[in-house]
């Protein structure tokens, strides 16, 4: 089974503007014209469509799904980490959250949730395997097209290329492995399930745990 995860288009809050409800974040104008890209340059039909619940990711799949009007499609569990309380930041920019996601970070407490509406990091790893559960129950030969978030699916690569690492050993590396290898809009990465095993496809040390490991707060940015 072969899954290729896609990060949504440029959303209304990635280009800065105000985030309200977090679930109905729009794409921009650049945002669609990415997804019609993502859906032009697919080479082959997927069995199945996934997106999360969240509104900028069904925009980021909908030129897929009228590209391949018979692949099925779904919603699994893979909405972006919400680790802030929404209800305090209802219109905020990202600019005006930052010290608050600095604050989180250092923390480095996979248990700790910020409010009603937040959830830890240790939630956010119950989802990604609650969604590797469902898509585990497709046909061996499966391929999908998964159209998720950023912080999911760096989680998810973290998770499945260093599975010996704590939850908290985890949310130590997760920003400075993001700023080596970040996911930008609409980039991809590409995960494979052989003999009841998920991996990431990759070179051979194309990431290295050693560069990565620099302390619980040094290295890291929000």
């Amino acid at each position: 089974m072969k899954l290729i995860f896609v990060r949504h288009g440029e959303s209304t809050g990635n280009a800065g503007l105000p985030s309200f409800d977090l679930a109905r974040i729009a794409l921009t104008e650049l945002g669609h014209i990415q997804a019609r890209a993502v859906a032009e340059g697919w080479q082959v039909p997927p069995d199945l469509i996934a997106t999360s619940p969240f509104l900028r990711t069904q925009q980021t799949a909908a030129p897929t799904q009228a590209r391949f009007p018979q692949a099925p499609s779904t919603v699994l569990p893979m909405q972006e980490f919400t680790y802030l309380e929404p209800s305090r930041w209802s219109g905020s920019t990202r600019e005006q959250r930052l010290p608050f996601i600095q604050a989180y970070w250092r923390l480095a407490d996979p248990m700790h949730c910020d409010g009603p509406g937040a959830e830890s990091y240790a939630a956010l790893l119950d989802r990604i395997q609650a969604t590797l559960r469902q898509l585990a129950a497709l046909p061996d030969g499966a391929l999908v097209y998964a159209f998720g978030h950023g912080q999911f699916m760096q989680a998810l690569r973290l998770t499945l290329l260093f599975p010996h690492w704590s939850a908290q050993e985890q949310m130590r590396c997760f920003w400075p492995f993001n700023e080596m290898h970040p996911i930008l809009n609409t980039a991809r990465i590409e995960i494979e399930r052989q003999a009841q095993s998920w991996r990431v496809v990759a070179p051979p040390g194309a990431f290295d745990a050693a560069s990565l490991w620099r302390g619980p707060t040094a290295g890291w940015a929000a």
